[in-house]
């Protein structure tokens, strides 16, 4: 069964940060596009290569049945931020490091009527309405899914959210019907593993705790271990994700991933 793609416009966009730039997009594609519970949904979003022509309608999947490999579009994963059905309009952050990459350039010259098509959504997780108390933990890519979820947690429900960014410039307002507290890291090359420090020495809200783990892939797995082994957390009331690998785009860090898996299939049996 063919993939179905949602074709959307720009609507508009506002740079939150020096390097975060929000891109609000809409039109009549947007019916189409389904509303599920999940804080953590995701896209893949369709960026053509520059110059080539690609036969109408536009369908990946007869692009890549005929087309040669090198004229394929790219896809990039990126978290829904917000979803509001009423006004039709869908919410996604970028982040932004000048030529870098390509749905950050696409982003920061993004203008209203641009096309934007993607796939999904996906995702997995929404705050355990059963839980006492949730911590977030992550980076600048996962700022998006844990911004949704802090708004989504039951009111007066504690939240202790570590996250780690570039520097004071790039911190955000978080808000919700939470008691929510933020603490902000700055990214050092002198100290890589604050995060994992900083999650070592917190002061975890009590009772059944619900966490969100997602970003880096190498503070992911050391702070996974860390609630894991350590804090005993059950697994099941972690939800963790390694978003990105540092050096790797994400062709790359999907192709390590799929390397990971059938290692591990190959070492189970």
């Amino acid at each position: 069964m063919a993939r179905r793609m949602t074709t959307l416009e720009v609507r508009r966009t506002e740079r939150l940060t020096p390097h975060m730039i929000r891109v609000i997009v809409g039109g009549p594609g947007i019916a189409e596009f389904p509303d599920t519970e999940h804080t953590d949904r995701y896209v893949k979003l369709v960026f053509p290569q520059p110059g080539v022509s690609y036969p109408e309608p536009f369908d990946v999947d007869a692009i890549r049945a005929g087309m040669p490999r090198e004229t394929w579009p790219s896809t990039r994963t990126y978290t829904v931020r917000a979803f509001d059905v009423a006004a039709g309009e869908l919410t996604i952050d970028f982040v932004h490091h000048g030529d870098e990459g390509i749905a950050g350039p696409w982003a920061a010259a993004a203008r209203p009527g641009d096309v934007l098509r993607l796939f999904g959504p996906g995702g997995a997780y929404a705050p355990d309405a059963a839980a006492d108390g949730h911590v977030f933990i992550g980076d600048e890519a996962a700022l998006p899914a844990i911004g949704a979820a802090c708004e989504r947690v039951a009111p007066g429900v504690p939240v202790l959210a570590l996250l780690e960014v570039a520097d004071a410039d790039e911190q955000q307002k978080l808000a919700g019907p939470g008691a929510i507290d933020v603490h902000w890291y700055h990214r050092d090359a002198a100290t890589p593993d604050q995060l994992l420090e900083a999650v070592r020495a917190a002061t975890f809200p009590a009772g059944r705790v619900d966490v969100f783990l997602h970003g880096e892939a190498g503070f992911v797995r050391d702070i996974r271990r860390h609630l894991l082994a350590e804090r005993e957390i059950p697994r099941e009331q972690v939800s963790v994700s390694g978003y990105w690998r540092r050096g790797r785009d994400e062709d790359g860090w999907q192709a390590d991933k799929a390397a990971e898996r059938a290692a591990e299939r190959a070492a189970g049996g």
